[in-house]
């Protein structure tokens, strides 16, 4: 917005002041003027919606760089899952932001050029319908009156020329009457001036007044038809304004994730997860699985058995396949597990399970900490040997 200059005389408040001819061109500008703040609005947030997509992808590279480390660091148990949690968050997060983007440009910025091309109508030649409406209807209403103005203006350096000649007449007779030079004739003749000059200023005083009679006597029928078309442009302006508050709004309401039920979902999820925290828990697991609390075959006496002796041919046969049978039986089966924590399988060899979910062990662990098991359901791979305990 543009700032008053910084006279504040009388007259050059006057003459800034919107009844004075060609002054209503500040009212007509606003038409121009709220054209382009759509456009600088609509870029604005163009602008943000970038921020939004921009945090959202570095959100994302963030968590994607840090969950192989999460996963891998040699923390166990609650902790893990607390650390894993702030990287699905941030997956959460970054879907938001870009949703926000979304809606700042697809939604927002659209509404606003949409009504931005229902509302000004552009000339072939420049300038917009609104706006020469508006000041056609300033013109025909201040076309009276600036010719009033431009009579009164010329009545009035006409009497104030006289008053001059007038006041001059009265200094040259006042300066003849003490001066004992000049010769009474001479001074007969400077009063002879003086009442000439006199007459003619009272005459055209009595103009000037006339002039003056008859534009107060125009100016509230001026004052009408200017307030009406005023009236008219304001009635716009007033839809301007009320149509970018509700835009402004919309996009208050998509950028306030103070409110946004997802947003305070994923952190109270992330807060329960931290308070889930349990160092008793953790703590005994860590006792049972890789502490005292691990199961040991402690040596113990054993007695000798003497092998029983079978039969040959068809008996031994038989004990052959059913210890075969047994041996098969447990490589298949293998051993029945229960889930300590959630795990999602980072390569395709992985195998996901939830906490409390059971399935079988069919390979021991391996050097690096891995298992192989298998699912109910048939599906196999490789899972942290930590993560499970025996049923």
């Amino acid at each position: 917005m543009s700032t008053l200059p910084s006279d504040n005389s009388p007259e050059d408040a006057n003459n800034r002041s919107f009844w004075m001819p060609g002054n209503y061109q500040r009212t007509v500008k606003r038409t121009e003027d709220a054209f382009q703040a759509c456009n600088d609005i609509v870029a604005c947030f163009q602008e943000r919606a970038r921020v939004e997509r921009q945090y959202a992808q570095q959100l994302s590279e963030w968590s994607n760089k840090w969950k192989p480390v999460v996963d891998s660091s040699p923390l166990y148990g609650s902790l893990m899952k607390a650390w894993q949690c702030f990287l699905s968050s941030a997956d959460r997060l970054a879907s938001l932001h870009a949703s926000i983007c979304r809606s700042l440009v697809s939604e927002d910025g659209d509404k606003v050029r949409t009504w931005q091309k229902d509302t000004f109508h552009k000339k072939l030649f420049g300038g917009f319908k609104e706006s020469q409406d508006t000041e056609t209807g300033f013109i025909r209403a201040q076309k009276p009156w600036a010719k009033r103005l431009k009579k009164l203006d010329k009545a009035r350096r006409a009497y104030h020329k006289v008053s001059r000649k007038e006041q001059a007449a009265r200094e040259r007779e006042a300066h003849a009457q003490g001066n004992p030079d000049v010769a009474i004739d001479k001074q007969k003749k400077i009063q002879e001036e003086r009442e000439l000059a006199q007459q003619e200023a009272e005459k055209v005083r009595a103009r000037y007044e006339k002039v003056l009679e008859e534009v107060n006597r125009y100016a509230p029928r001026y004052m009408e038809e200017m307030e009406s078309i005023f009236d008219q442009s304001q009635d716009e302006e007033r839809k301007r304004i009320v149509f970018l508050k509700q835009a402004f709004l919309s996009i208050h309401k998509h950028l306030d994730i103070t409110t946004n039920e997802s947003v305070r979902a994923v952190y109270d999820e992330l807060h329960n997860t931290l308070m889930a925290i349990d160092e008793h828990e953790d703590l005994r697991w860590w006792k049972n699985t890789h502490g005292p609390g691990m199961p040991t075959d402690w040596p113990h006496f054993q007695e000798w058995t003497p092998e029983k002796k079978t039969k040959k041919g068809k008996e031994t046969k038989k004990v052959v396949e059913k210890k075969g049978t047994i041996e098969r039986s447990v490589m298949i089966g293998g051993v029945r597990v229960r889930a300590l924590y959630d795990y999602v399988g980072q390569e395709t060899d992985e195998l996901s399970f939830k906490a409390g979910e059971e399935f079988l062990k069919v390979e021991d662990e391996d050097d690096q900490g891995w298992c192989r098991g298998m699912k109910d359901d048939g599906w196999e791979g490789l899972y942290p040997a930590n993560y499970v305990e025996v049923v």
